[in-house]
């Protein structure tokens, strides 16, 4: 895990230090499909013959990106006349929609892996990289998926950073109010868990004069929008537990931080726009849309998720007050504890496609991540921060988010969690985890209960990835 993240901050480092070395538009191609979710609805463009007369079908993984994915495919095929199809598969859906589409006779010619667990499961599809451009142009090539034989399974397109996302004019509302409860005087005196709830508690106390629904957006808990908590929430508790054992992965999980991650799930439920009981409703754009609207004053995500927040419709949030704070849950130390950063998207290239769908493939990768058009996409569209050194200096995200991933990443005073939700054994722990958090926010089950399912998921498909 050490590793990992000297990895990630050596990317960063050697990025900024790069000048953009360009990368050629790559040779005329065919047409695009575009889609809308995993329901098809195509506008084909003619089509014209390439050298390699193939085609790509991108089968995305992140719904956030979705609308500009497409238009980036439209892009595409307005510059070269490639047949792009680009189907998004819906929220915590993924591998269950991979499963499904790869067994078709157009299968995804682009698809996505989350980690050496992800590999496990499809490397009978992945194509070796190690001689492909795309892996020449990353800056740490140890942030690659390895196979067997020195084989380059699949690589990373973007490093990536999450936390609490605070708008900084209600705070400072807050801080100058003359009957808030508490002494705390700037946001950069919260430092752990305990002064978090302290703050929270009595901003939900003074909701109505600060002029927000609640401190917290919605906890969205719909069953394809529980991946804020079941995966990234939960990389917290389970980083600190492989931390004490000093290990990469485990066969069996004890939840030993369960009353951590408790503590901050009951105050995320507790001091938020929505009662508890109607979080079962609500969606990640619920809950962004709360946030751009002003209606909260925090909300847990990305720095993927500036795009949900300036694209609203009616948006209230100046860009200068959106900020990150670490998520704090009362491990002990925390006061040092950074953002949570990693990567978890892992592109990879189906091996059982057609040379020229192969081909296809590679080339609008290539286009994607060298071209003026695609790299344009890639960060101001997309939010990425990229891993390839043909992006210079003056190309890297300027929102405010990215730019906090970034002083995070460079903040030798901090320690930044590392992204070991990729390590989780699969979806269905996932989604067994996120459904005990339903059960329990609507009272149907007890806190012992989510603990003895986490616990029950982790091991039962632990079992299952290593038959």
């Amino acid at each position: 895990m050490k590793k990992s993240v000297l990895s990630l901050l050596s990317t960063v480092s050697l990025l900024t230090l790069l000048t953009a070395c360009g990368g050629g538009e790559t040779e005329e191609q065919e047409s695009v499909t575009r889609t809308d979710g995993t329901t098809e609805t195509s506008e084909t463009a003619d089509s014209t013959e390439t050298a390699s007369g193939g085609s790509v079908y991108y089968l995305n993984f992140k719904p956030e990106i979705a609308d500009a994915i497409e238009d980036l495919a439209e892009a595409y095929t307005e510059e070269t006349g490639v047949e792009v199809k680009m189907v998004t598969a819906a929220g915590g859906t993924y591998e269950q929609t991979l499963k499904s589409e790869i067994t078709k006779s157009a299968p995804p010619t682009i698809f996505f892996i989350n980690g050496p667990i992800g590999y496990q499961n499809w490397q009978d599809y992945t194509l070796d990289l190690a001689d492909t451009d795309v892996y020449d142009w990353l800056v740490d090539k140890d942030l690659a998926i390895t196979g067997a034989d020195d084989s380059v399974a699949a690589i990373p397109i973007t490093v990536e950073g999450y936390g609490i996302i605070y708008n900084a004019a209600i705070m400072e509302d807050y801080f100058a109010l003359d009957n808030k409860a508490t002494d705390f005087d700037s946001v950069d005196d919260i430092n752990n868990f305990d002064a978090l709830k302290e703050v929270v508690e009595d901003m939900t106390a003074l909701k109505d004069d600060l002029g927000i629904q609640g401190v917290f957006s919605s906890t969205s808990l719909a069953s394809t929008d529980q991946w804020r908590w079941q995966t990234h929430l939960a990389n917290l508790p389970v980083y600190y537990e492989y931390r004490d054992a000093d290990v990469d992965t485990m066969s069996e999980l004890t939840f030993k931080y369960g009353k951590q991650y408790q503590n901050i799930f009951d105050l995320y439920i507790n001091n938020s726009t929505n009662a508890p009981g109607l979080l079962g409703a609500k969606t990640t754009t619920d809950s962004m849309t709360e946030f751009a609207l002003g209606q909260s004053a925090m909300v847990q995500n990305g720095n993927w998720g500036w795009g949900q927040i300036s694209g609203t419709e009616g948006n209230v949030v100046n860009e200068e007050d959106v900020h990150f704070m670490p998520i704090y849950t009362g491990v002990e130390g925390e006061e040092n504890q950074g953002l949570a950063i990693g990567t978890e998207n892992f592109m990879a290239v189906n091996s059982q496609a057609s040379e020229e769908d192969i081909q296809a493939s590679l080339d609008f990768i290539e286009w994607m991540y060298s071209s003026e058009t695609g790299k344009d996409y890639v960060v101001n569209q997309f939010g990425f921060i990229p891993t390839f050194n043909t992006f210079g200096e003056d190309e890297f995200p300027t929102d405010p988010l990215a730019q906090d991933v970034l002083g995070s990443m460079n903040d030798e005073s901090k320690y930044s969690v590392p992204w070991t939700f990729t390590t989780f054994p699969s979806e269905a722990f996932k989604n067994d985890f996120g459904n005990g958090l339903l059960m329990y926010a609507q009272d149907q089950a007890t806190w012992d209960e989510v603990e003895t399912t986490v616990v029950d998921a982790w091991a039962r498909e632990a079992a299952l990835t290593q038959q």
